[in-house]
Order: structure tokens, then sequence, then C-alpha cells
């Protein structure tokens, strides 16, 4: 009797022929990537050609990293000629997640995110997954594939990043597809892109957070003004998460005309994904999950409700936003 993985499996590989081209679409982190070099491995052979696209710009240090040591071959979306493909997929993501991919018509949905709906010929959605990359590898045991070093390494770290080491939500499923990874990864690979956190030009930005940052009632938040790489809001939001005794961190910038909110907490209490969804929703695209969450709002969608250009007044207005109620 079939296993479940081995019949979804089944169908998704039953949508392809040899003369197929696919175009695998993301929104690029360690969960993305390595779940796009999964299901290029699973098809290697069974069809003509394979391209990794993806939305947006790759400025993460740990995503850099990633893509060298694991030499993963992609290209901006702009860059891909997407005529010349047969069939669509989009992992870890949903079409309705990023402008960029509008006017898809995707064959192919695996996502371990809240559904929203989309067709597709083949969907997988399993929101309460810890990671996309679970269920790729749940594909490639099906399949009785041998991942390669570099392709454990990936999906091991797409795991990794996507649960916090574990200290998000997970399910045993999990755990189950990292122990069989770790037999076959690389680990000082994988340590090197862990350790690739940041560039020299983060320091000046956590100067400026050092300086401004606002501490009260276990919060910390801060407004460190136009930034080269929205990364850096990440970085400190996780940095600061690693202080006793907080359990939010709220670290917001501008870049190329947007106002970028990131929010990080101990997952106990609220729902930092649902409240960013709540109160900036309506402005931009905001959500995320339980304890790790973003906002990105169009700075013209703020005339009228904040002088975005004075840096103090908007961070007082986003405390204002992010109160409970």
């Amino acid at each position: 009797m079939p296993t479940f993985a081995s019949e979804r499996l089944r169908r998704l590989l039953g949508l392809f022929s040899r003369e197929d081209r696919l175009l695998i679409l993301i929104n690029p982190d360690p969960d993305a990537m390595a779940s796009a070099m999964a299901l290029k491995r699973l098809l290697w052979r069974k069809i003509s050609a394979t391209a990794i696209a993806h939305v947006g710009t790759i400025t993460r240090p740990d995503n850099l990293a990633m893509i060298r040591l694991v030499s993963l071959d992609l290209v901006p979306i702009q860059d891909a000629d997407k005529g010349q493909f047969t069939r669509y997929a989009i992992l870890d993501s949903q079409p309705n997640h990023h402008e960029g991919f509008n006017g898809i018509d995707f064959d192919i949905i695996v996502d371990h995110h809240p559904d929203t709906g989309a067709k597709a010929s083949f969907r997988d959605i399993r929101p309460y997954y810890g990671a996309t990359c679970t269920i790729m590898t749940q594909y490639l045991r099906a399949a009785k594939i041998k991942p390669s070093a570099k392709l454990a390494t990936a999906l091991f770290y797409g795991i990794k990043t996507d649960t916090m080491n574990f200290q998000r939500k997970a399910l045993i499923e999990d755990v189950d597809a990292f122990q069989f990874l770790f037999r076959h990864v690389n680990v000082h690979m994988a340590q090197r892109i862990e350790q690739a956190e940041m560039t020299l030009d983060y320091l000046k930005y956590y100067r400026t957070a050092l300086e401004e940052m606002r501490v009260r009632r276990q919060r910390i938040q801060v407004h460190v003004g136009p930034v080269r790489n929205p990364a850096v809001c990440v970085s400190m939001a996780d940095f600061f998460m690693k202080i006793h005794d907080i359990a939010w961190s709220i670290v917001s910038g501008t870049h190329q005309g947007r106002l970028i909110i990131i929010v990080r907490n101990d997952g106990v209490r609220k729902d930092g994904g649902k409240l960013l969804s709540e109160k900036f929703g309506h402005l931009g695209s905001a959500g995320g999950h339980k304890a790790m969450a973003r906002a990105e709002i169009p700075l013209d969608n703020l005339e009228g409700l904040v002088d975005y250009r004075d840096g103090k007044a908007l961070s007082r207005w986003i405390i204002r936003m992010m109160k409970p109620g």
C-alpha cells in the first residue's frame, strides 16, 4: 500500500512529460532555495530542463553564502524568459505573496504557510509543518534518492532556519527529516552558511540601533532610518531576542520607498504575524508566523498618517500602531 508521500510524489511526477521545461519560482530564503534544489533533483533526467528564478533581491549574507557553497544556480525573475517554459512551480510561497508572481498560471504549489486558496494542478500545502524542506525531503525519500552533500546541507539548513532550531512549532515529521538529512550533510558547510550573519556595513546600523532603541515591558523597539539592505533589520531583530528578559523585538527601517518592519518574539504570548497583519495589512503586505513576522509598506501609503520623513515621528507611530487592541 503506497505511503502518503509516495502517492503525492506519483501525482507530482505524473504532471510531466519528457519534453517539459519547468520554471521554479521562489521568494529566496534558505527554505525556498533548498526546496527548489530538491524539486530540480526529483525531476533530473525526467524532463527537458529546469530553471530556478527568484523575486526580489538577495542580500542577506547567509543566503549569499548558501548560494555560493551549495552551487545553486538561480536568476532574477526579470531575467527568466517565461515563454520558453511549459510548466511553472512555486515553492515555500503562494501566488499572492509577492507581486512578482502575478500573471503566472502555476501548475505546482508546495508550501507550509497558511493556505490562500490559490489554484494549481498539484497543491501540497501543509501549514502545520515547520518547513517546506520537510515536505521535499519526504518526496526525496519516497523516490529513494540519496541526496548529495550539497542538497542535504541546503535542506538541513532550510529546516533549521524556518523552525529556529526547533524553537518554533514543529512536527515529528520535521525532526524526522532533519535526522535523515544529518546523515548526509556537510556539517562544516552548514556552519559556514550559518555564521555568515552580517557584513561590515551592518555595524553602523547596529550603532544607531543601540543608541536609539527603546525598551519597555520586555520589548525593544528601534527605527534605524534608511538602510541599504533590509536584511540588517532582520539581523538586529534576531540579535535583540538574545537579550535576557526581552520577549519582543521590533526593528524598522526604510528601503527603496518602503517602510520595512521586522518583528521577533518568544512565541509565548501574542502572534506576531497576526498582529502585523491586523495593524498594517491595509497599508501594504504584512504577516508571517507567530514568532517571526514582517511588514512592507509603500511610503506613499503613509501620507496623511505620519510624517515618514521624520524618523522619530515614524518610530513613535510604529509604537502606537503596535499596541494591542
